[in-house]
């Protein structure tokens, strides 16, 4: 009889986390380039290309309905030793969301207007918005299926193929920004529009390449019907995970698109501001978000394999990092704010404010980097309903009233919101915490491990 700790070993917390950490950091590094990049256009292009952000990230939530829960179910049947229903289940994760971006790529190019409508944008910020939609909104199933693969690659434990799929779509998306914003090799001067199908053909590149990866790394080979043929055991678990887990992301970005909307009446030096500080800030959570990606693999297959109690207290050290790394880089990246800043805009307004906003992001990062980590943890076991409500209760309940409130009413503007962000962060860190000390995950894994799986020593623990 087979020991369940050997590919628990193999896929230890730090084997699974390290190229994740690269492929996040790979990711907003190249968010920041495109910030970057976009800047010797016009604050203007920066600040119409939040906008746009804001609603390409609310389609990459929805297109997790299927992603993540794809990957915890995956990870979960890998943990209990079930290579068959897990390749079955990857069949069924892939065709589902192909026909959702399908879907998603065509409301967004034919509703165009009446989105960019919400946001009252001034009449050259709207035009820079619209062409972004065109081209990347109408190519948006590329995105469905890459972060579809992506999660299934990283279930598995082949988290070094993604950041090395990762690593070759960064490079293409800044080498095609680099020759139409500045005309390099002869071509034209295309700006917005240039950064617009720079993302869409690397994106279109990566999803060929991760398709065929695909095809060459399932365990169990499952015949080609069966990828277009939905089942009913694997979708229902797929969303029980995947719905509530992306209902709480849904209710994030909306509550983040209400925000910017209440951010626009304080016009577009406010609203670059805005998009400058949240790429810096993504800095500070890097090894966070690789953590909490980490820990869905691991905690899941840790599940999946009954092993409850060393699952418990996996978290706690995961969290320990991510608290310690968050704090040293809130308080470097706070310290070089203005120079920070001056990398993208002359205008010492929008310095000034937002190394303000970098000060304040010492406190409220610590509580992000909590919910990331904790929520990750609790999604991984089969505990996805709480997070989401939780998450509607405090982040409509706190965070979009005292925007409004406090940066517009009272007229603190974008501190005022910060604020209002930090108070979110923290009441939503603090329930999360509690819920894990209370064990009610514990009963709630969708997977049980196989007949192969049998009591032995804890898992060694990788320092």
């Amino acid at each position: 009889m087979k020991n369940s700790n050997d590919n628990i070993k193999q896929l230890s917390l730090f084997a699974i986390t390290w190229p994740i950490f690269i492929e996040v950091f790979l990711q907003t590094f190249l968010n920041i380039a495109d910030v970057f990049m976009l800047s010797f256009v016009s604050d203007e292009a920066v600040a119409s290309i939040g906008v746009v952000t804001q609603i390409m990230m609310f389609a990459f939530v929805l297109f997790n309905f299927t992603a993540m829960g794809a990957g915890v179910v995956i990870a979960q049947y890998i943990g209990a030793r079930r290579p068959k229903d897990a390749s079955l289940t990857i069949g069924n994760a892939v065709f589902l969301n192909l026909l959702f971006g399908i879907f998603i790529s065509a409301v967004i190019v034919f509703l165009r207007h009446p989105i960019l409508r919400l946001f009252n944008l001034e009449a050259d910020l709207y035009a820079y918005a619209e062409i972004y939609l065109i081209i990347v909104g109408g190519t948006l199933f590329t995105q469905a299926l890459i972060l579809t693969i992506f999660s299934v690659l990283q279930a598995k434990g082949m988290t070094k193929d993604v950041m090395y799929v990762s690593l070759g779509m960064n490079i293409l998306n800044i080498f095609g920004n680099y020759v139409f914003i500045f005309g390099a090799f002869g071509a034209p001067e295309l700006g917005v529009t240039g950064v617009a199908i720079a993302t869409a053909v690397s994106r279109t590149i990566a999803m060929i390449v991760l398709i065929k990866m695909l095809g060459s790394r399932i365990d169990v080979k499952v015949k080609l019907k069966e990828f277009f043929t939905f089942k009913k055991e694997y979708v229902k678990k797929i969303m029980k995970i995947g719905v509530p887990s992306a209902g709480e992301h849904l209710s994030y970005n909306l509550s983040q698109i209400t925000i910017t909307v209440f951010i626009t009446l304080l016009g577009a030096s406010a609203l670059a501001t805005r998009v400058y500080t949240m790429n810096i800030l993504n800095f500070m959570v890097i090894f966070s978000m690789a953590m909490s990606k980490g820990m869905q693999i691991y905690i899941g297959q840790l599940v999946g394999a009954g092993k409850m109690e060393y699952a418990y207290k996996e978290m706690f050290r995961g969290l320990k990092w991510a608290l310690g790394v968050t704090m040293v880089c809130a308080i470097l990246i706070a310290i070089t704010g203005e120079q920070l800043f001056s990398i993208f805009t002359s205008d010492m307004n929008i310095i000034a404010l937002g190394t303000t906003l970098l000060i304040v992001g010492i406190i409220l990062e610590p509580g992000r980097a909590s919910n990331l980590v904790i929520i990750s943890a609790l999604r991984a076991s089969g505990d996805a309903q709480f997070p989401v409500l939780m998450g509607i209760i405090v982040m409509w309940g706190v965070s979009v009233p005292l925007s409004y409130f406090l940066g517009i009413h009272l007229g603190y503007g974008l501190i005022g919101v910060w604020i209002a962000l930090l108070l979110d962060e923290w009441i939503r860190a603090i329930i999360m915490y509690f819920r894990w000390r209370s064990k009610v995950w514990q009963k709630k894994a969708l997977v049980k491990p196989s007949d192969e799986i049998v009591e032995d020593a804890p898992v060694k623990a990788v320092e």
